[in-house]
């Protein structure tokens, strides 16, 4: 398969070994992580792997640049941003494209993830003139109380392979108006899109004479994650990936008090009622579990149906699968590309091994694709499975698209099935009753981060916080007032009087 690569062009990535960045400098440790396309196979390019001498120095510049970041003011803060998110929007094709090239996710949602950066750069714009305090009316007389948030220094961020470069911009955008500095670690299955990300960054930095340690990239596999995990100079870490690693990243970081923002896994439910609209419910359920070939966190992993709505909705689901064009993710025309490497294949067939092996009947067949445009092996078959909620199988992510339908009875069994799984992070029921949806959204419905109605499991706007509960890892990026991850709480009393009342009445005289 012959890919245009004029988009690595533009993005001014035709270096074989691009390099562990740190600021506008490349540095080659003599160590390569490859980078391999699941498109087609063909090698994109190499990054050179960190190494422990040359994290410090990329932590050195940071702390340096910390010191003048955070006495920027908060709006100007923002026109940095403002500013990367113009060159986003000039870039958004080729980085588009790289996404998609590198990760396997369709054009079109390789579009998006930039958009998404776009989003959030404009949604931090915004925040950089609004990161407010509380004022507290003091007991004492001529006290004046009040709140302040400052930055906490450098926030490491550590990123995974489904979402290269949008959820890296989440955190670091965010960050930066708030005066910190980020140093990040992009996941070693596609550190191409880090470095494209960092050189538009470092160009902006550039233009406006801001230390270059302001932003700064590392890469490798979990060694150099536990060089940030365990540096008490990183007084956060945020990290994105499994349930496995997040516990790993959480134990090493509380054992120094570090702060956290974990977003782990996902084993997401839509619950489809007797009034569910059947549109809404296939347009949902198929992209929910077929997008970006079921490697979202958000996928949808469960349908949980109805009995008098059962045999109706696997007729229709069996139908659409049935039309879903699976190719080259850079073809506008294919709905679903490959997985990301040839692990995540075995993954994929040992768990439908592992259910057929439980009892599951499966309605759709998965598989390998096999023949033309399917050389790189990574290709596979989205399958609907019926299954029972208490298989083990069921109750564990699997990162691909295989979709588990059982039934229900009443909506409280229903809900009882969704929230029965260690994972919290999306969830949605399919209805035109308001008394069914406001019962899946009271506090005995969904235990889920993110709930919604009559839309699917799958994405997320990025004005809301995004993020889950139970093994999901409990925090919270992007939009609403997540920025307070970000920054440290400080309470000030000021005392304009002549004297000093204790608090509470206590007396202490001299």
């Amino acid at each position: 398969m012959n890919i245009n690569r004029d988009f690595l062009r533009e993005l001014q990535l035709q270096s074989k070994n691009p390099g562990t960045w740190t600021g506008m400098q490349s540095h080659d440790s003599g160590t390569y992580i490859p980078s391999h396309s699941p498109v087609d196979g063909a090698l994109i390019g190499e990054v050179s792997v960190t190494t422990k001498e040359q994290y410090e120095e990329v932590i050195a510049k940071a702390q340096e640049a910390f010191k003048t970041w955070r006495m920027v003011p908060a709006p100007n803060r923002g026109e940095i941003v403002r500013q990367y998110g113009e060159a986003l929007r000039k870039h958004k094709d080729a980085l588009g494209r790289l996404v998609s090239y590198e990760m396997g996710k369709s054009l079109t949602e390789g579009w998006g993830e930039v958009q998404e950066m776009i989003d959030i750069c404009d949604f931090a714009v915004g925040l950089s003139r609004q990161l407010y305090g509380l004022t507290m009316h003091s007991e004492r007389s001529l006290h004046r109380m009040y709140e302040q948030w400052h930055p906490m220094g450098i926030v490491g961020i550590i990123s995974a392979f489904n979402f290269p470069v949008a959820v890296w911009s989440w955190n670091s955008m965010i960050a930066l108006v708030c005066g910190d500095v980020c140093v990040w670690k992009p996941s070693e299955k596609a550190p191409i899109c880090g470095v494209a990300c960092q050189q538009i960054f470092q160009d902006i930095l550039k233009e406006n004479n801001i230390p270059e340690g302001v932003v700064s990239l590392v890469n490798g596999d979990y060694k150099v994650g536990e060089f940030m995990s365990k540096d008490h100079r990183l007084p956060l870490i945020s990290a994105t990936g499994s349930t496995r690693m997040g516990k790993i990243v959480a134990a090493e970081v509380a054992s120094r008090l570090g702060n956290t923002l974990l977003e782990l896994g996902g084993n997401n439910a839509i619950i489809i009622t007797p009034n569910a609209d059947m549109k809404v419910v296939l347009t949902g359920a198929v992209f929910g579990a077929v997008g970006t070939a079921g490697q979202r966190c958000t996928s949808t992993r469960r349908l949980i149906v109805h009995n008098s709505q059962y045999e109706k909705v696997k007729e229709v689901l069996a139908k659409a699968y049935g039309q879903i064009r699976i190719g080259n993710p850079l073809d506008s025309d294919n709905h679903m590309g490959p997985l990301i490497d040839k692990a995540a294949v075995e993954m994929y067939m040992n768990a439908i091994e592992k259910a057929k092996a439980e009892g599951a009947n499966f309605i759709v067949e998965g598989g390998v694709l096999e023949g033309s445009g399917y050389e790189s092996g990574c290709y596979v078959k989205p399958c609907i499975a019926e299954a029972n909620k208490d298989m083990a199988i069921v109750q564990t992510e699997t990162f691909a698209p295989i979709l588990y339908i059982m039934k229900y009875d009443t909506l409280e069994e229903a809900i009882a099935i969704q929230n029965n799984v260690p994972q919290g992070l999306s969830s949605a029921i399919m209805t035109d009753s308001l008394k069914e949806s406001e019962k899946f959204l009271s506090a005995a419905g969904s235990d889920c981060g993110i709930a919604n109605v009559n839309i699917g499991t799958s994405g997320a706007e990025i004005g809301g916080a995004f993020g889950g509960e139970k093994e999901t890892g409990g925090g919270r990026e992007s939009g609403s007032d997540s920025w307070k991850a970000y920054m440290r709480r400080q309470t000030t009393t000021i005392n304009y009087s002549d004297v000093v009342p204790l608090a509470q009445g206590i007396k202490f005289d001299l």
